[in-house]
């Protein structure tokens, strides 16, 4: 049979002809970045492929479709490797289950996009039915890095373009999601490029003052060097909802250290 060409006593595991794999047409990941993949491909040439490809066999197609890989199939294709390690799925995947390991595979890596990754919570969470909360523990990240992620998606098309270009950097995209759309466009019309600070000094013009909120809960919390925390709120909460509060307040203020905000 054509699917058992080339596979070893060890099904799992095998070494094929690297034209008898395709990538998934439905794989999530669409786009690789050029530079990154010629140096893996350079990599493999001078010592190999360190790590084989997970694929499924696809009867439909009468060939083998990348699970995760694809990069490195890419890459092997490129250094011009006529063969590849694969590891096979031999027990049948649904689409929603197919679907998850991509965009986890994909989640994990340090070059994806931000509206790549913003999509692929999106999907997740659609597919498995998941609030925000229950991807973050799902996939061991801050419930705070999806949902400014998932923000993103409130962007206009031509702007999610220029924050994964790079001209509008994904925190100063959340910021702007904050904003109506023609206030929006106005503010990223006046220039090519929007800072952090750009897009948070837009978005406290844009609104104008804070109204104000009845009161509900309000903390004071002051540390040794004399600074004063004030945690407040318009509804009652608990330590619990200050403690989450403040956790995101840590990493908004990690997240402007590392960007170079000055203080206001």
């Amino acid at each position: 049979m054509a699917k058992d060409i080339g596979r070893r006593a060890n099904r799992s595991f095998g070494r094929i002809e690297i034209d008898r794999v395709q990538p998934d047409p439905d794989q999530p990941r669409v786009e690789f970045n050029a530079e990154a993949l010629q140096n893996l491909a350079d990599s493999i040439r001078e010592k190999g492929q360190l790590a084989p490809i997970r694929v499924r066999w696809s009867d439909q197609r009468n060939t083998w479709l990348i699970i995760s890989g694809e990069r490195r199939w890419r890459a092997c294709k490129q250094a011009g490797l006529k063969m590849i390690d694969c590891n096979f799925q031999e027990q049948a995947l649904s689409e929603t289950q197919i679907l998850e390991e991509q965009l986890i595979e994909n989640l994990l890596r340090v070059d994806l996009k931000p509206i790549e990754e913003a999509e692929s919570f999106q999907k997740l969470i659609k597919v498995n039915h998941w609030t925000g909360k229950e991807l973050a523990a799902e996939l061991s990240i801050s419930p705070t890095r999806v949902s400014r992620a998932l923000a993103l998606l409130k962007l206009p098309h031509e702007m999610r373009v220029r924050v994964d270009d790079g001209e509008i950097s994904a925190r100063a995209g959340y910021e702007l999601s904050k904003l109506p759309e023609p206030q929006l466009r106005e503010v990223t019309q006046q220039t090519t490029s929007v800072t952090i600070q750009q897009a948070s000094q837009a978005v406290k013009k844009k609104r104008g003052c804070e109204r104000k909120v009845p009161r509900g809960c309000n903390q004071t919390f002051i540390a040794e060097n004399g600074w004063k925390i004030v945690a407040k709120s318009g509804r009652k909460g608990s330590y619990h909802d200050i403690e989450q509060a403040l956790t995101e307040a840590l990493e908004e203020v990690r997240l402007r250290i590392d960007n170079r905000v000055k203080l206001m």
